[in-house]
């Protein structure tokens, strides 16, 4: 089996708003292969922050076509502790449903890393995922920029 990094991170602007249907979130995820990194967006419009980071596990394990072996690094602890069975799933069932289908296949360890905190790829995630929500839609020419930065 392959084996697989994969950094991921939501954002909400207007998180706060999120229940007013004013905030833009979004999603982004970068695979990594034999030190080969792709990276991935979703603009998800009106979205908690939890949703979008639940949203950006997702993105990247749908991309992968063929079982593997994953690593998830998400700043999320939700997402993190939720996977791992130290919190219940008490809301956003449609997004867990959606994140335990596209686990099925592969072999997944999940990592937290504190967000914001020097860990590279993760705040490519992060500053990737602030350009799509304040953009409203995926630009793929600017992500590959951040990519590579």
């Amino acid at each position: 089996m392959k084996e697989i990094t994969l950094v991921c991170d939501g954002c909400s602007l207007g998180n706060s708003n999120y229940q007013a249907g004013e905030s833009r979130a979004s999603a982004v995820a970068i695979l990594e292969f034999k030190g080969i990194r792709k990276i991935f967006g979703e603009y998800l419009g009106n979205a908690s922050n939890q949703q979008a980071e639940i949203v950006a596990a997702c993105l990247g394990l749908e991309q992968l076509h063929e079982p593997c072996l994953v690593t998830v690094i998400s700043d999320s602890q939700y997402v993190i502790k939720t996977m791992l069975g130290e919190f219940r799933k008490k809301t956003n069932f449609d997004h867990w449903t959606r994140l335990d289908k596209a686990c099925q296949n592969h072999k997944v360890t999940w990592t937290w890393t504190r967000g914001h905190a020097g860990h590279k790829w993760q705040e490519c995630c992060d500053r990737a995922a602030k350009v799509i929500a304040l953009a409203g839609k995926v630009d793929q020419e600017e992500l590959n920029k951040i990519l590579e930065e």
